[in-house]
């Protein structure tokens, strides 16, 4: 379990998460939603240890602040919003670097173990048979999965994402939450995800937390999240009758 207590971080000195404290358990995702500017990312940053934060960070009630950055990589893996593609490396290859914590020196190459872990990955994300293709020549969803395979390679405890699903059509957002809701449950393991989409939060997150001006507005289950008045509140809009409204355009 990742548990936060009297968490706060920011930039320049200044808190843009205030005092929160919530906890991620094994086997779920946890999706992280609120209007933008409320903190979402930095919260995530500072749980990466990308920038500082103030309280107390644990994972299975020990303090992970001062892991060495291999060890910390073990146990976390961070996708962030940028994953641009600088190099022309195949996904085999660009997979692999999940790998990197787990190498003994810079010049060592993956031992058998570390193809096999590699291989898996790109296998659950179905993309077996593009393992040799280079990623520049894939489409954003193919390499919206190839970032997850790698962070899959890692093998950590707790994967941390950054709007995994942005700029994709639906289909590839709906495959991209599938691949992750089965990693953790199968593995026991731990996904916070921060979502713009409150109904792909509904659906595959096990508990949210709602956040508005660096502050915890509410965390539970989305029935218990998603209230009328707490999302009224929060955006500004009445989300919930927004939704409905839009639904029966379907009919």
């Amino acid at each position: 379990m990742l548990e936060l207590k009297n968490f706060s971080c920011g930039y320049d000195k200044i808190d843009i998460i205030k005092n929160i404290t919530f906890k991620a358990k094994r086997g779920e995702i946890l999706c992280i939603v609120g209007p933008n500017g409320c903190g979402k990312s930095t919260l995530l940053k500072a749980i990466g240890r990308l920038i500082e934060y103030k309280g107390t960070l644990t994972f299975d009630s020990k303090d992970i602040k001062n892991l060495p950055v291999k060890e910390f990589a073990k146990r976390i893996a961070l996708m962030t919003q940028s994953n641009n593609v600088y190099f022309p490396y195949t996904v085999y290859e660009t997979v692999a670097l999940g790998r990197y914590a787990y190498l003994k020196g810079a010049l060592s190459s993956l031992s058998k173990e570390d193809n096999l872990t590699v291989m898996k990955a790109i296998k659950s994300v179905g993309l077996i048979d593009l393992k040799d293709t280079f990623i520049s020549e894939l489409s954003g969803g193919q390499l919206q999965r190839v970032f997850i395979a790698k962070a899959f390679a890692q093998d950590p405890e707790i994967i941390l994402l950054d709007e995994p699903t942005n700029h994709l059509d639906l289909k590839y957002q709906i495959e991209i939450l599938e691949y992750l809701n089965l990693w953790a449950k199968e593995n026991n393991k731990i996904v916070i995800a921060v979502l713009h989409d409150l109904n792909l939060s509904n659906l595959f997150g096990k508990k949210i937390i709602l956040l508005s001006h660096g502050e915890i507005v509410s965390q539970g289950t989305p029935k218990e999240v998603f209230l009328e008045d707490n999302l009224k509140n929060v955006y500004n809009i009445d989300v919930k009758n927004f939704m409905i409204s839009a639904l029966k355009q379907w009919q």
